[in-house]
């Protein structure tokens, strides 16, 4: 079922996570900004006490890519990590306290910035993410003069 913007905050109002210890991370941002109306699925980086809730509602296992812990919901509909996939600004590898303290908030939720997005998305390189990159590009072309654009970084 696809995730709308009500039903990305019913799902999160759910989850009951500590605000401050998460962000939206995956695709949500394009949700966010009004680039895609509806979603595939939910993905959460928590740290602190959102990853102890996390781990609450569900096992903690293995990511597919092997890279950090993840507590899967609703049907995987939902997917909450520890860590994010590696991006790098500037040759720095971003953390996962930095990416949610850099984090954009929209409607009071935390979502990982576009330049951020876009950076992870070129990082993995993946054929399903080129439509995603195109409308951030576009997105942050048109808004380059009320907000300052990082170009993501290349392996």
């Amino acid at each position: 079922m696809p995730i709308s913007e009500t039903r990305l905050r019913n799902l999160l109002a759910s989850l009951d996570l500590p605000p401050h210890d998460y962000v939206v991370a995956g695709s949500g941002p394009l949700l966010a900004h009004g680039l895609k109306p509806v979603i595939g699925d939910l993905d959460l980086v928590a740290r602190g006490a959102a990853w102890a809730r996390a781990a609450e509602l569900g096992r903690p296992g293995p990511t597919a890519s092997g890279f950090g812990l993840r507590v899967g919901l609703a049907d995987r509909q939902v997917e909450i990590f520890d860590r994010w996939h590696p991006i790098r600004e500037r040759g720095v590898l971003l953390d996962t306290d930095r990416l949610i303290d850099e984090a954009e908030i929209v409607r009071g939720t935390r979502f990982l910035s576009l330049s951020h997005t876009l950076a992870w998305k070129f990082a993995l390189g993946r054929v399903k993410d080129l439509g995603d990159i195109a409308l951030i590009q576009r997105h942050l072309a048109r808004t380059a003069g009320s907000r300052p654009q990082v170009r993501p970084s290349h392996r």
